[in-house]
């Protein structure tokens, strides 16, 4: 994973697992890899992920049994989409509307544009 400077590397961590609960890559009560074993994946040290995997614990995303590891929440993947949606709709839509505006884009070509993408 190449990570970027504009968020802690644990959070990343944590926005690529839920990426991965997204595309059902894990599922409600299926277990996850060990903070090691991800660690390891990831070439990061132990302690960053276990960083990540205790935000996620916090926001309920994933639980712990102990002795047994950390599993995906039932339901995690709706909560991870609606809390990207509300990010999407308060932080992003608004800086891509302005953007359009500034550069004269019209609602029409998004639409053309949405409609070519998904031909592919």
């Amino acid at each position: 994973m190449i990570f970027t400077n504009d968020k802690a590397i644990y959070v990343q961590m944590a926005n690529r697992l839920c990426d991965e609960i997204l595309a059902g890559v894990y599922q409600g009560d299926e277990r996850i890899p060990s903070v090691r074993e991800y660690a390891v994946m990831l070439q990061v040290n132990t302690n960053t992920a276990v960083k990540a995997y205790e935000l996620l614990a916090r926001e309920e995303i994933i639980y712990n049994k102990r002795g047994l590891g950390y599993f995906v929440s039932q339901g995690a993947k709706e909560e991870i989409q609606k809390a990207r949606k509300k990010e999407f709709m308060e932080q992003k839509l608004p800086e891509l509307f302005r953007n359009m505006n500034l550069l004269g884009i019209g609602i029409g070509e998004v639409d053309e544009a949405w409609n070519r993408l998904n031909e592919k």
